[in-house]
């Protein structure tokens, strides 16, 4: 009884606090309970920011609970003199990192798929592609999600994530003729439909 009253004070005085309070109290005790009071605090203001620069709730909530896991070590080394503030732009600049990330991700994916797209038509006169160059994309990367899904998994590995044969076998388990043949039969399964593609455009 007396330690649960005992804790219920320690609640209500460190609610009492300020942040800044909040913030040197930890830096000297590493109290995890007031991590938890800033949490409360600041967990709607930090999913409105993230929601803003990421768009969807998945991202934004994710992106609150890596924001507030790190404070249990920034708090400990870093002087912060206005907490809402600081906050709001280690926020901030975690989302414009993810955001780069991704459009380094999409830039990278982009030129693979068109690598890709260029394998498997090298026998074909270029005069005889039609379309333009991102509906080829589109349609490519549709294309591949039609394969079987050793041809799939194979060919993503191989192309899409620049793995080489050996890692590709170490990934899915197969032999390093199962790879080969997976991915020799997938781009054959590619090109047919690019050149369907092509015939009905």
């Amino acid at each position: 009884m007396t330690l649960r009253f005992f804790r219920k004070d320690k609640k209500k005085e460190l609610l009492s606090l300020s942040d800044e309070q909040l913030v040197n109290r930890y830096a000297r005790t590493h109290d995890l309970e007031i991590i938890g009071i800033l949490y409360e605090r600041y967990t709607h203001l930090l999913f409105s920011v993230s929601y803003k620069y990421l768009g969807n709730d998945a991202d934004a909530e994710d992106t609150v609970m890596l924001v507030f896991e790190k404070l249990f070590e920034l708090l400990k080394k870093t002087e912060i003199n206005n907490f809402k503030s600081w906050i709001y732009t280690i926020t901030k600049n975690e989302c414009l990192m993810l955001h780069r990330h991704r459009k380094l991700t999409e830039r990278v994916k982009e030129e693979n798929l068109k690598k890709l797209d260029s394998d498997i038509m090298e026998s074909v006169e270029p005069d005889h592609l039609s379309g333009d160059g991102e509906h080829r994309i589109r349609y490519l990367e549709t294309a591949i999600n039609t394969l079987s899904s050793e041809q799939k998994q194979c060919i993503e590995l191989f192309y899409l994530n620049d793995k080489t044969y050996h890692e590709v076998e170490q990934i899915t388990g197969y032999a390093y003729n199962e790879v080969k043949s997976h991915i020799q039969n997938g781009k054959r399964n590619l090109k047919l439909m690019m050149e369907r593609m092509d015939r009905y455009e």
